[in-house]
């Protein structure tokens, strides 16, 4: 018997050189973030997406390319871009033109879901980004004020925080720069109106303030990372519910866009440590 005509199991029967994929690997603490942080715009619609940092960038980038495609990015200056192109690169593909005077009305139109970073942030969601203790004589001096008080009350701003320590998650800001929930309230309608705080994502897991007195919920865990661990790294007290779920794993297409197309490079292990 021939080769070619061999039974099917037989030793003679030719095998096949084809060596399957290999599986993915587990998705690391960091891209938990980015997902996390892509959550934010899910069904956003046609909004400008301000992502501050690396993780938030790349979670932007994730979500235009899978669940919000009419989210609008910039290429960080004064350019409106049509394509999606990986953190760092040149983009190809130009929308329009956004300079600093459109960009400052485009603010007040609450046409923005921003991302920002926070050198502290208390139960509310008061935001701090400009100096460390009494702001009459600071021990230190970090950004100012800039942009997050108006980001806060004309549109929805979410939090990314890569660092969860009980110095940044603060029982009172040393100084407020972003509104949160309790400030925009004692001001009155004009702050209230537009203000929404929808999520802040850490290292250690994903939270929001869907509670009755507006104060901080932990609302999903990152794998690996357990409810006393944001406790101890938490200076105030964390509502928390008696089921907290894992937040939701990378999909294996979500996964390759991350490392292949639009994080080749891996920034993001850069910010979130393994």
């Amino acid at each position: 018997m021939s080769a070619a005509s061999a039974a099917p199991g037989s030793p003679s029967t030719p095998t096949s050189s084809v060596t399957p994929p290999a599986p993915a690997a587990p998705a690391t603490r960091a891209e938990y973030a980015v997902l996390a942080c892509a959550e934010v715009w899910r069904g956003a619609g046609e909004v400008l997406a301000s992502p501050m940092g690396t993780v938030p960038s790349i979670g932007a980038r994730l979500a235009r390319l899978t669940f919000s495609p009419e989210l609008l990015l910039t290429d960080g200056e004064a350019l409106l871009i049509g394509d999606t192109p990986a953190v760092g690169a040149r983009s190809e593909a130009t929308e329009g033109w956004l300079p600093y005077r459109q960009h400052l009305a485009l603010v007040a139109t609450g046409r923005r879901h921003v991302m920002m970073g926070a050198s502290q942030i208390d139960r509310f969601g008061n935001q701090n980004i400009s100096c460390i203790g009494d702001w009459s004589r600071p021990a230190r001096q970090l950004l100012g004020v800039r942009g997050a008080p108006a980001n806060t009350v004309n549109n929805p701003t979410s939090y990314w925080i890569p660092r969860h320590s009980p110095r940044t998650f603060v029982e009172r800001v040393d100084m407020v720069c972003g509104v949160g929930y309790d400030r925009a309230a004692a001001a009155g309608p004009s702050a209230t109106r537009f203000h929404r705080l929808p999520d802040v994502v850490s290292d250690l897991g994903v939270f929001d303030f869907a509670t009755p007195d507006r104060t901080m919920r932990l609302r999903s865990l990152h794998p690996g990372v357990t409810v006393e661990q944001v406790r101890q790294a938490t200076g105030f007290e964390l509502v928390v519910p008696a089921r907290v779920p894992f937040t939701r794993e990378p999909t294996a297409a979500e996964l390759r866009l991350i490392r292949e197309v639009i994080d080749p490079r891996g920034l993001r292990d850069r910010e979130v440590r393994a």
